[in-house]
């Protein structure tokens, strides 16, 4: 006995019958003439030995046969389209070159993984991740963009596209041994007499004398107000890791991302030090020069990379720290 059978475009007919209410409907909706449609259903009608529709000149109903018919037919018809959908995206798989810059610390950190597991997924894509402290002339360099931790400067900003892709804060901390020996600070003043290390990093100016100085400006969390002092200590440099070893070493406070020493925090190698105010000047930013379309390669990286760090992986709570 042979199992009577059904194609898509049946599938399709049925449906826009019963959505259109009339034989004429359908047949506009499939841009067709209504022949077409009284020949085709009643082909299918008699392959199938049974009826969908009842109808008379002027009704058309439909049977239980045809409400059955038509409940699978959208369920089916939805999954030719998500599998034609899936095959159409492999079809058009990432291809060509991506070329990023980053910071030396971030980079390695927690953008070099994410950048390997976004090429895992699409294995025909190349990209090269150039790890810098100074932002680059993104356009002239051909640079597709940059993951950096600052906002851009307001006079380029017009010629760039930025977009935030993780939130981020300046801590301070110092190791045990160091409050230990020098006491811990009770308020921001405090910090005036204490060592603290001073990183320049990105374009700061060159501090003469034999002490180090900075200006740091802390936001309080609870109530957003903001309490600058002037820091000195006998130790700067220009590399951000330079600059947390010492303070690992105990030679004394510094301001640093929670990206860079959540592992330290966690393990109570770092201690924070006034851990309710924080300098909130450093979330990841993307920044692209300015084109009329962006590549679909380099869209899809970036939602990647919102997606991957969208619950700030180095919070405290992330890490096991108290």
């Amino acid at each position: 006995m042979n199992t009577p059978s059904m194609d898509r475009g049946d599938l399709a007919l049925v449906l826009a019958i019963r959505d259109q209410g009339s034989l004429a409907g359908a047949a506009a909706t499939l841009d067709v003439v209504p022949s077409v449609v009284t020949k085709r259903l009643g082909a299918l009608e008699a392959r199938l030995g049974q009826r969908l529709f009842d109808r008379t000149t002027r009704r058309l109903s439909v049977t239980a046969e045809g409400e059955a018919v038509c409940l699978h037919a959208r369920v089916l018809l939805d999954g030719f389209a998500a599998l034609e959908s899936e095959l159409g995206e492999r079809q058009n798989e990432l291809t060509g070159t991506i070329r990023l810059a980053a910071t030396f610390g971030f980079g390695r950190r927690w953008l070099g993984p994410a950048l390997a597991s976004f090429q895992a997924r699409h294995p025909a894509l190349q990209i090269e991740l150039v790890l810098t402290e100074q932002l680059p002339d993104l356009g002239a360099e051909s640079y597709d963009g940059a993951v950096w931790l600052w906002a851009v400067q307001q006079r380029r900003a017009a010629d760039w596209v930025t977009r935030r892709i993780a939130r981020n804060r300046r801590v301070l901390a110092a190791a045990p041994a160091y409050l230990e020996r020098r006491g811990t600070p009770a308020t921001v003043e405090a910090l005036a007499s204490h060592d603290c290390l001073v990183a320049r990093e990105n374009g700061d100016s060159h501090a003469s004398g034999q002490r180090q100085h900075a200006l740091w400006s802390l936001r309080q969390a609870r109530d957003g107000g903001t309490a600058r002092v002037r820091v000195q200590g006998p130790l700067a440099s220009n590399s951000g890791e330079m600059v947390r070893d010492w303070c690992l070493a105990g030679h004394g406070v510094m301001l640093r991302s929670l990206w860079d020493i959540a592992p330290q925090l966690a393990s109570g190698e770092l201690v924070r030090v006034l851990p309710q105010y924080a300098m909130p000047d450093a979330d990841i930013h993307w920044v692209a020069p300015w084109r009329p379309k962006t590549p679909r390669r380099v869209r899809l990286l970036v939602d990647h990379l919102v997606e991957q760090f969208r619950g700030e992986p180095w919070k405290p709570d992330k890490t096991g720290s108290r």
